[in-house]
């Protein structure tokens, strides 16, 4: 990383560009899933075959794309960020933030999606972002201090309930909380999501009802010349009921269809990775499976238990 400010941007592209078609050969468990996922999901609106496969090269070369600006931007200054990714739709972020109970930023890994707090944070925005950090501690810690350099907060996902104090002390700061919401392979609400059914997290619908906090969608494309776009959409209106638990499903299937429409606008950007894998069963699916395990255990115990004092009544009569 550290020789990547002495390499013409154009030269590292080339090189990155390079190293993901031989890596696209060599890694086809993960080529194989992209490419499962992207049939199941775009064959009934894409039906050439060629086209469905050059979508997913473009799809793994803008992923490693992406992962080469998040490198190169630690090094730039701020004025350089702010002048390189163009930034849409200010205005509703400014018209959010003067509410003053912060802004969840609703957003997916989809092109240069590491490239928005980049950009915000260089605008002068107080910017933070939920994540999971590698089982690395030392790559971790070193993720970390690249993102306090250009002012970018970290908040990690795990262990959960510190990671829900982070985002509420950000959110009462009136700062900006971006959550990655694209990975439907657990949780407690099951949506419709390209096409399938997932499970989609209810942890940002919960946290945006629960605060106030107004709801963005921020997405990061990139143009037809390779420049990163930062676009900021209007306030998604949460829905609201008496049952707590319906608002939080329903406004978790309405972040759903929102992340959804930027993924079918620019199929060739995202990842691919956001589908639970055939027969893999979720977290949430464990759980259920052992409470129902333990529910049947002890219904069995209790049967036992009756059909011994049963039993010793009728010796004893």
């Amino acid at each position: 990383m550290a020789l990547l400010p002495r390499i013409p941007y154009r030269c590292s592209a080339f090189i990155t560009s390079l190293m993901a078609r031989f890596a696209f050969m060599f890694l086809w468990t993960y080529r194989r899933r992209m490419e499962a996922n992207i049939e199941n999901a775009l064959r009934g609106q894409i039906a050439d075959p060629a086209e469905r496969q050059a979508i997913l090269r473009r799809a793994w070369n803008q992923f490693a794309l992406g992962a080469l600006d998040t490198m190169a931007v630690v090094h730039l200054p701020k004025e350089r960020i702010a002048a390189a990714i163009a930034l849409e739709g200010e205005e509703h972020l400014k018209h959010a933030l003067a509410k003053g109970k912060g802004v969840i930023g609703l957003s997916a890994h989809l092109g240069g999606f590491t490239m928005i707090g980049a950009r915000l944070a260089a605008a002068g925005y107080p910017f933070s972002i939920v994540v999971k950090h590698p089982g690395d501690e030392r790559m971790a810690r070193l993720i970390t201090a690249y993102r306090t350099q250009i002012s970018i907060g970290t908040i990690s996902a795990k262990p959960r309930q510190e990671a829900v104090r982070g985002i509420l002390k950000a959110l009462r700061n009136n700062g900006i909380v971006l959550v990655i919401a694209d990975e439907f392979k657990s949780g407690g609400v099951e949506v419709s999501f390209m096409g399938q059914k997932a499970a989609a997290p209810r942890g940002p619908a919960s946290l945006a009802l629960r605060t106030g906090a107004v709801t963005l969608p921020m997405f990061a494309p990139r143009a037809p010349d390779g420049s990163v776009v930062v676009q900021i959409g209007p306030e998604i209106a949460l829905i609201r009921h008496d049952d707590v638990d319906a608002s939080i499903a329903e406004t978790t299937r309405l972040f759903s269809r929102h992340i959804e429409e930027a993924i079918r606008r620019f199929p060739d950007q995202w990842n691919w990775f956001g589908f639970p894998r055939p027969k893999r069963v979720s977290r949430t699916g464990y759980l259920r499976r052992y409470r129902r395990a333990k529910k049947d255990a002890a219904a069995q115990k209790n049967n036992h238990k009756g059909h011994k004092i049963f039993s010793q009544d009728r010796k004893e009569i």
